[in-house]
Order: structure tokens, then sequence, then C-alpha cells
């Protein structure tokens, strides 16, 4: 499978929510030519370079992403709501005259659907609490609190965690190991979730 990849200083996870704001030709055109074929293109965290400019060397896991709404308020700057579908692994990547990457990836199978193990139901809470506290809707819906993957996935987004640790928990492929990473972390920040 060949997907156009946007290098981003962003971690996109399976059903988190990205705004975009595309104002560069090269991703105009690249979002056109989704939109037109209604395909995804393929979000990866910046390993080396920056959004603008030269193009970035990405890291080799990414996420897909689908665009489910855009508008265009001002002139030259496209804003996208996209969202992460499944996520992939580039095998060879290349870039184009203008700049964009074009890779062969090959999609890495969803995490096992499994429930929330008891150790770490305290990490589903404060997620269901997050949800609660918010008053607008932050995660897509449907909402699974009691799916580790989902769990998983949208503590990653909110947590204050480095890109490259969020990198990490993205390439993980199992749910139950990411939540106890995620658990760990909440504790040596004093947030201990009680089970």
């Amino acid at each position: 499978m060949k997907v156009p990849i946007f290098p981003l200083n962003a971690v996109l996870f399976p059903g988190g929510l990205l705004p975009l704001r595309v104002f560069e030709a090269r991703y105009m055109d690249m979002t056109r030519d989704c939109m037109k074929r209604d395909k995804p293109f393929g979000v990866c965290l910046i390993r080396e370079g920056s959004e603008v400019g030269a193009p970035a060397v990405p890291e080799a896991v990414g996420c897909l992403a689908n665009i489910l709404e855009w508008d265009m308020q001002q002139l030259g700057v496209l804003n996208l709501k996209t969202r992460g579908g499944q996520r992939f692994r580039i095998l060879e990547h290349k870039s184009d005259a203008q700049g964009l990457i074009s890779a062969d990836i090959e999609l890495i199978p969803p995490d096992k659907s499994m429930a929330v193990p008891e150790e770490y139901a305290g990490c589903a809470r404060l997620v269901e609490m997050v949800v609660l506290d918010q008053g607008k809707p932050i995660f897509a819906e449907p909402h699974a609190f009691d799916d580790s993957a989902w769990v998983g996935y949208r503590l990653s987004e909110i947590l204050p965690i480095p890109l490259l640790a969020k990198q990490k928990l993205l390439e993980l492929t199992d749910s139950a190991a990411r939540l106890s990473i995620l658990q760990r972390f909440l504790e040596s920040r004093g947030l201990v979730v009680a089970s």
C-alpha cells in the first residue's frame, strides 16, 4: 500500500482526533488528492528536520489519518479535522520534486480487543473523568472505557508525555503493556489511581 506522509511534531493514535492547519503547497495538493479519492494520508512523528521546508525524516511507525471535515476561512490556509485510523510501518519512502514524501507501508494489525484489566481500572476512570470534566467532546465517539487499547491511546494523547515516549507507546502492540507504562507514569507524578 502506498500513502503520502505528513511528518509532524505530533503523534496520532488510532481513533484520535488531530486538527491540522495546512498551508504548504505540497500538503494542499496531498489533501486535495486524498479528499478526491477518499483516501487517508499517513501521519508520522518527525525524527529529523522540521514541519516546514525541506522534507523531514519520519519515524518508521505512524498512523493513517482520515479527513473528517475541512474548511478554508483564510485564503491559502486549509483547516482539517482528521481522525486516526490504522497504524502502519514504513517499508520504503521517497520525496518528490515538491518535497512530498510517499511511502510503501504495511499495516500493523489493531491491538486485540480486551477489557481493561482490574489493576488498570483507575486509568479507565481517569479517562472517564476527563470526558465528564471537559463538557465538550475531546475524543471521537463511540467512547470505549472498557477497552484496553482505546483507554491506552486516549491517555497517551492527553498526558504530558514527551513525543518520543508517545511514539514508543504508539509502536507497542500489547495494550496491557501500554496501560502498565501509563499507570507507572501516573504513579511517578503522584497521581496514584486506586484500583
